[in-house]
């Protein structure tokens, strides 16, 4: 599978699909127009190794919904990602069995280094 998680409207997002040359031949899905299906969720949960390591904890919601307040569960990661699309950390991106999620940059500098080569 070659996709690409992202928000369209998104600074980050679009910085990073440029800095990695829109990534031809990648499935691109705008989540806010289709959130993520929840098999997909599990299956990439299953290569990071929780719902939290694809938890944005930087959405506003989070704030607003007093979400940094509570002790969230992997299935309350899994939940809110499902149910509300700005949970998603983002990009994700998935070439075959590699995935790299979020922007930091680290991970967009080895998404880089292998996806350019």
């Amino acid at each position: 599978m070659k996709k690409v998680f992202l928000l369209n409207n998104c600074g980050t997002c679009q910085r990073i699909m440029g800095e990695l040359c829109e990534l031809p031949g990648f499935e691109r899905q705008n989540i806010k127009e289709q959130n993520i299906e929840a098999d997909v969720l599990d299956w990439l949960k299953e290569k990071v190794g929780s719902y939290e390591a694809l938890f944005s904890r930087k959405a506003m919601k989070y704030k607003s919904l007093g979400l940094k307040d509570k002790n969230l569960t992997e299935q309350d990661y899994r939940q809110l990602i499902l149910e509300e699309y700005t949970f998603l950390k983002r990009p994700v991106i998935i070439s075959g069995e590699e995935i790299w999620v979020g922007n930091a940059p680290k991970t967009v500098a080895d998404a880089k280094e292998k996806l350019n080569n």
